[in-house]
């Protein structure tokens, strides 16, 4: 007698490690680009100051509207008024930029000293007349794009709760960004037949930071269906925040958003739709696919959608199809891109993730899960807070054909003939979405493809010539 084998299932492990990542305050590099009114004070010491100029430098002639409050030694040491200091500040940004909102980010020194900022913060708002947001980005607690995760958690509970009462449902097509630039240039006998296509359902908002473009392209997709999505978190400006009231749907885009998914069911008492991720063409599928479950709506065309942009991407697939890949952990993107990975082919050894949340990543789990079952390749372990050192071990014996993993490993793995691809790249990349799957490729294949260059070129000789030397 036979006894049928289980499927395997995922198994996950918690290291001793802590977060080998960016300090959360680089959040700060894609927020102030998102949201046009607002500007950015980081409240920290000269090492913060340093870590933004650096990180940042490179757009120092944007003029950038952020900047940092340096904390010195009177500061810490309670010799000086915190109120005053900062009153100064904003009064003097309010004076030079005018911003709709201020947002101030904590670090680890005021996590430390116990500065009180939440305190300080409604009574300087109502002092200068603009509203402050306080969002803590520290390095202890959270990881490298946990920064936007407290920013928009912070900034959900400034969301509207309501509609004015006059506004009719144009005006909210009007005051809603998003509807402005789909409704740019059309007539408003035109925009009201397209309205009509919308099903009936009930209001659904968006949360995550992307580009504009990228927006677009999933609101477009979502109307494609007929499910109409009633605004964004967080808007192009502060002002145009969208309503939410109780009840409202929300879904995410990204998986590190937890702490703002946490903010909108408990404070706002939104109900989360639980979707995988819209990351590579399967992953964008599933999401579409869950949000039309959750309204009654069955989606039409999205197996020849998905089977189109695979046919697309061949090219890039066919060079790491039956390769392996091993994450090490920075960002918290990883799950998305090992599922996408291993529906293109690929092995996974390893999946290395600076915070998990099983909760809020359930059905990117899952998904992940399945693609693997259906792929026939085996179930990657999933490691958090992942010790640096015994994952160089595993990766010294693995010997994975691609590491992808934060800067501070990329050069030493390099130098002992391990190609890397830094993750901090796929979070300032266009990944989400049908049509930016090429774009996550791009990035992966691009050291491999550099690799096949080389061997064309005869160098891969000559470094083992100069090795033996």
């Amino acid at each position: 007698m036979t006894v049928a084998q289980q499927p395997e299932a995922l198994s996950f492990e918690c290291e001793t490690g802590n977060y080998h990542t960016f300090c959360p305050i680089s959040c700060v590099a894609w927020l102030y680009q998102k949201i046009e009114d607002s500007f950015f004070l980081v409240v920290g010491t000269k090492t913060c100051g340093y870590f933004l100029q650096n990180a940042m430098g490179v757009m120092i002639f944007a003029e950038p509207r952020y900047a940092m409050a340096e904390l010195e030694e009177g500061d810490i040491s309670a010799q000086l008024n915190d109120y005053e200091e900062l009153k100064r500040l904003c009064l003097q940004i309010k004076r030079d930029r005018n911003p709709s909102v201020i947002v101030w980010i904590g670090t680890c020194t005021t996590e430390i000293i116990k500065t009180d900022l939440e305190g300080l913060a409604p009574k300087l708002e109502s002092e200068i007349g603009i509203p402050i947001v306080v969002a803590r980005a520290n390095g202890l607690d959270y990881a490298f794009t946990q920064g936007e995760d407290t920013v928009l958690a912070a900034m959900a509970n400034r969301c509207p709760d309501k509609a004015p009462v006059a506004e009719t449902e144009t005006d909210k097509n009007e005051r809603n960004a998003i509807q402005k630039l789909l409704n740019f240039g059309k007539k408003k006998e035109d925009v009201a037949q397209e309205e009509s296509e919308y099903v009936d359902h009930p209001p659904l908002v968006l949360f995550g930071s992307l580009p504009d473009p990228v927006v677009t392209q999933l609101t477009l997709e979502l109307k494609k269906h007929g499910v109409k999505v009633s605004g964004w978190l967080p808007a192009k400006r502060f002002t145009e925040l969208p309503v939410i009231e109780e009840g409202y749907y929300v879904a995410g885009v990204n998986p590190f958003l937890s702490r703002t998914a946490t903010t909108l069911m408990r404070r706002r008492k939104c109900k989360l739709i639980g979707a995988p991720f819209p990351i590579g063409p399967d992953g964008t599928r599933a999401w579409i696919e869950k949000i039309c479950s959750v309204f009654g709506i069955t989606p039409q065309g999205l197996d020849e959608r998905e089977a189109q942009i695979w046919e697309s991407l061949e090219d890039y697939v066919k060079l790491i199809r039956g390769k392996s890949v091993f994450f090490m952990g920075d960002n918290l993107l990883e799950i998305s891109q090992a599922r996408f990975l291993v529906r293109c082919g690929m092995t996974v050894h390893e999946i290395g993730i600076p915070y998990m949340d099983k909760r809020y990543q359930a059905a990117e789990l899952a998904l992940l899960e399945k693609t693997c079952q259906e792929m026939g390749t085996p179930i990657p372990k999933i490691v958090e807070k992942p010790d640096n050192y015994n994952q160089l071990q595993r990766i010294y014996e693995l010997k994975p054909d691609l590491v992808i993993t934060g800067m501070a490993h990329a050069n030493p793995l390099e130098a002992r003939g391990i190609n890397t691809k830094w993750s901090v790249e796929f979070t300032f990349a266009q990944i989400h979405g049908f049509t930016n799957a090429r774009d996550i490729l791009e990035l992966v294949t691009r050291p491999l493809r550099r690799n096949n260059n080389l061997k064309d070129l005869g160098w891969d000789k000559l470094v083992k010539e100069e090795a033996k030397i």
